[in-house]
């Protein structure tokens, strides 16, 4: 297998320490590649003791990418367990579907760990779960002891070393149950970070919208709204021109487009009693107007009249 791959590749080195490193079986986990492909390791684990799957041994693929360490290998059982989808990528915050959460210096026996510790807890939904009643779980992990894969040749009653109460195997089921429950924080305190960023993202571009409208005052307003700031700034009949003027905007933290809003809100709407009131001398000049030049050409028609008269008369004298 040596001469099939380059062995200067950082994948290629890490592998081959782990191989060597998980060689021997224990009496909790045992992996090994496949002899034609390096990337693609064959698991057998136990079940945990005093739970549903005590007594149950478990057979799957680990699928690591081309990356590895740096990113994360996908994990697939292969034995009914009904706690993991049987030929599934299963999720965890240790595989594939959680790379977030991988670190490089994670290796190939703490994913064997990992899967021991999360075997008890809850489904809850994820990708690859299931929530097995636990007589179901009791049955397939008396069951899952016939298994015998036909990839690899191997069966589970010769996987595993037989379970013996020494140390090594209390070490075992302490370091997966302690594995487990840092992951599973881990995964948490991510998720719970990532969704706190997403509603602050959504209130910063909330309130970046809504920033300006506490610094709008009543010409602003007439611009976007003209009656409803016709109602607000219309004063009193009896109040004097001066005190229904619209007042000069003080707030120095407007933007310079906002001053030119409100400098053209004041200047192309006003409020409706100071339009009518500007508008009404208007009409009263070109009323005068019309007046005089009626006048004046009544005038000049009897101007007109009279002069024929007179020249009619003279006319008469002539003769």
């Amino acid at each position: 297998m040596e001469a099939r791959y380059n062995l200067k590749s950082p994948a290629v080195k890490r592998l081959m320490k782990e191989a060597a490193e998980l060689k021997d079986p224990t009496d909790h986990y045992h992996a090994q590649p496949l002899e034609d492909n390096l990337f693609e390791w064959h698991f057998t684990v136990r079940g945990p003791p005093d739970s549903d799957f005590d007594g149950g041994i478990y057979h799957g693929r680990i699928v690591l990418p081309p990356e590895y360490p740096m990113k994360p290998p996908s994990i697939i059982l292969l034995t009914a367990n009904g706690r993991f989808e049987v030929g599934k990528k299963i999720c965890l915050s240790i595989s594939g579907h959680h790379p977030e959460t991988w670190q490089p210096s994670w290796s190939i026996r703490t994913a064997l760990l990992a899967i021991i510790g999360f075997m008890p807890t809850k489904g809850e939904g994820a990708i690859g779960s299931l929530d097995y009643t636990p007589e179901e779980r009791r049955a397939l992990a008396k069951k899952s002891q016939d298994f015998c894969c036909e990839m690899c040749g191997t069966s589970m009653k010769t996987a595993l070393l037989p379970l013996t109460s020494g140390s090594g195997s209390s070490q075992a089921d302490k370091e997966a149950k302690e594995l487990a429950r840092q992951i599973s924080f881990k995964a948490e305190v991510n998720s719970s970070r990532k969704s706190e960023a997403e509603p602050s993202n959504s209130a910063g571009l909330n309130r970046s919208a809504t920033l300006p409208e506490p610094q709008q005052d009543g010409a602003t307003r007439a611009f976007r709204d003209p009656a409803s700031a016709t109602s607000e700034a219309q004063p009193s009949s009896t109040a004097p021109a001066q005190e229904r003027a619209p007042s000069v905007p003080t707030n120095t933290s407007l933007s310079p487009r906002q001053r030119r809003a409100q400098q053209h809100s004041q200047r192309w709407a006003p409020a409706s009693n100071d339009f009518n009131r500007v508008q009404q001398p208007r009409a009263n000049p070109n009323h005068t107007g019309s007046t005089v030049l009626i006048v004046l050409l009544t005038f000049a028609l009897a101007a007109l009249i009279f002069r024929r008269i007179c020249l009619a008369n003279e006319y008469i004298f002539e003769l």
